[in-house]
């Protein structure tokens, strides 16, 4: 196991900031690798709430007491959270991944002392779920499987957390919420636990091809793909298609942004300014994930197609941080990928 301290204390009230889009409207970034900041290999991100509620919720109702292995599909962010907060409570982890997936993610599910299965990404990321399933199948009483696509306290962790967070931090002034969907998890539960506050649009975005490179989401718009029970749609009030290519530049356009200039925060969370000043940046560059990109990407469109203005107030998850990426095409030229 790692000797990287895991503060299960620091998952959940996580900093808002400004991110400065070029549109009518106020737009924040929920900086969700304040979840488990101080962890190896780019801190935690929005995946390490799920982490932390789906195995309390197992504990809690009996379906597990740590003695079988926890095993997961992941295309990394939720195996390498599920594999920190598993193992630092005693328990062995194995993890199903993408043969593709980001070295950093990789790094962080090696780190935490977990075993790693690959599957080739050509066969398509369902196809990592069925070697999970395969893989329990052949040893049904070795494994323990919290499912993140199935698991209530997915989309449950977001309506309990992340969704008052939100409302909180902003005051109650947020109008829209804008968030990928890989379980569907984020959009479905924060959606609903908005819903609830307020007047709050909630607008999903998917990739637009099959063949993406926007890590952590799935591909569901045409043809036989696995749908997650966690998603549900009719929390939606509008739902987006996004290319990689406009997330990436989006990506490269909040570095440039931020390059020479301080990001405003609206609200520290649990954090004081001074910690949320020293993990903002990767060697004084602002970088975040590829579905980071994408949410703003989404903000562009939604502006093009329902017209944003000065009083709409924006809120997306800025699900981890680019030093994660420092292997891929989104940041290999500007970070060092040995970091």
């Amino acid at each position: 196991m790692s000797d990287s301290t895991i503060e299960e204390s620091t998952i959940g009230g996580t900093p808002l900031v400004e991110l400065a889009v070029d549109v009518p409207a106020a737009v924040y970034g929920k900086a969700e690798w304040f979840n488990l900041y101080a962890a190896a290999y780019g801190g935690g991100s929005v995946k390490s709430r799920i982490a932390r509620e789906m195995l309390d919720g197992a504990e809690a109702r009996g379906d597990f007491d740590g003695d079988r292995t926890v095993i997961e599909p992941s295309s990394g962010n939720t195996g390498s959270e599920i594999a920190r907060v598993a193992t630092a409570r005693g328990y062995d982890v194995e993890i199903v991944v993408p043969d593709n997936a980001s070295g950093g993610k990789l790094d962080a599910i090696r780190d935490a002392g977990a075993e790693i299965h690959f599957v080739e990404a050509d066969l398509g990321y369902d196809a990592v779920i069925e070697r999970c399933e395969e893989l329990i199948a052949e040893q049904p009483e070795r494994y323990y499987r919290p499912n993140q696509y199935e698991n209530p306290d997915n989309p449950g962790a977001h309506e309990r957390t992340t969704a008052p967070e939100i409302y909180e931090a902003t005051d109650g002034e947020v109008t829209h919420f804008v968030a990928g969907v890989g379980t569907g998890g984020t959009v479905t539960g924060t959606g609903r636990g908005l819903h609830d506050r307020g007047d709050v649009k909630v607008v999903g975005f998917e990739p637009a091809n099959s063949q993406h490179a926007i890590d952590g989401l799935k591909y569901l718009r045409s043809g036989d793909h696995y749908h997650p029970g966690t998603y549900d749609e009719s929390v939606l009030d509008e739902k987006l298609y996004v290319d990689t290519e406009a997330a990436y530049e989006r990506a490269r356009e909040l570095r440039d942004r931020f390059q020479d200039r301080e990001i405003p925060i609206r609200d520290t969370g649990q954090h004081d300014e001074a910690t949320v000043r020293d993990h903002l940046r990767v060697d004084g560059q602002f970088v975040v994930g590829t579905s980071s990109g994408a949410g703003v990407q989404a903000v562009h469109q939604l502006h093009e197609e329902d017209g944003l203005d000065a009083d709409s107030v924006v809120v997306i998850p800025l699900c981890d941080r680019g030093d994660k990426y420092a292997d891929i095409p989104l940041w290999e030229d500007y970070l060092d990928g040995d970091s």
